[in-house]
């Protein structure tokens, strides 16, 4: 077999695995889909294809696909609501980079175990993830009601009669009302309970939650 057979293959395996992982980011709806999975898994390939056959100098190339990777997989990472969304697709981005680094250098062997992990996490540990965020969530509590001269602490001892953990944050007087901010963490199940009893609760004029 003749070097130019050997290279397509090894992007042919670099295009198969990115495209896999990329359909399962792309189904999910997230930023780096099956195009930008592709491109990063056989770009990681190419990198170290020609690094190997520069030698020398050219083995810094191989390395730099790290650094590279990371500066890409920052862009993916963003704030929503004050929470940090992204952190999945960024760190299978960096994986993927490895994976394309794998097959460049000729060790389908490593690739293939590699490209059965990451796949197999993403696919099969979604339910687990999510029965784990059922047992404990975090959110961000916003309540208005009317200023009686008193405090909100009211409803600290609510999240309390309801299994939640709160947080204060800010809270601020503007005229006849009062504004209390909360970082409350507990079950989904007491997160219901305990916003139903707000939705009720004829005091409370805006409730944020």
């Amino acid at each position: 077999m003749d070097f130019a057979q050997e290279d397509l293959i090894r992007l042919g395996i670099s295009l198969v695995i990115g495209g896999l992982i990329g359909a399962e980011r792309e189904y999910h709806g997230k930023s780096a889909g099956l195009r930008t999975m592709i491109m990063i898994c056989v770009g990681s390939t190419l990198f170290t294809m020609i690094s190997s056959r520069i030698g020398g100098s050219g083995a810094r190339i191989a390395a730099n696909i790290v650094n590279g990777i990371g500066f890409l997989g920052a862009g993916i990472i963003f704030r929503e609501n004050n929470r940090v969304k992204g952190l999945t697709t960024a760190a299978t981005v960096w994986a993927v980079s490895a994976l394309g680094m794998c097959v460049g250098a000729g060790h389908y062997d490593i690739a293939l175990i590699g490209f059965v992990f990451i796949l197999g996490s993403l696919l099969l540990l979604v339910n687990l993830a999510g029965r784990i965020h059922k047992l404990n969530q975090i959110r961000d509590y916003k309540i208005v009601t009317a200023f009686h001269n008193k405090t909100l602490k009211q409803y600290e001892e609510l999240f309390d009669e309801f299994g939640l953990k709160s947080t204060r944050n800010q809270q601020q007087r503007i005229g006849t009302e009062i504004i209390g901010h909360w970082r409350v963490s507990g079950s989904e199940q007491n997160h219901e309970k305990c916003i139903k009893r707000l939705l009720r609760d004829p005091e409370v004029k805006e409730f944020t939650f």
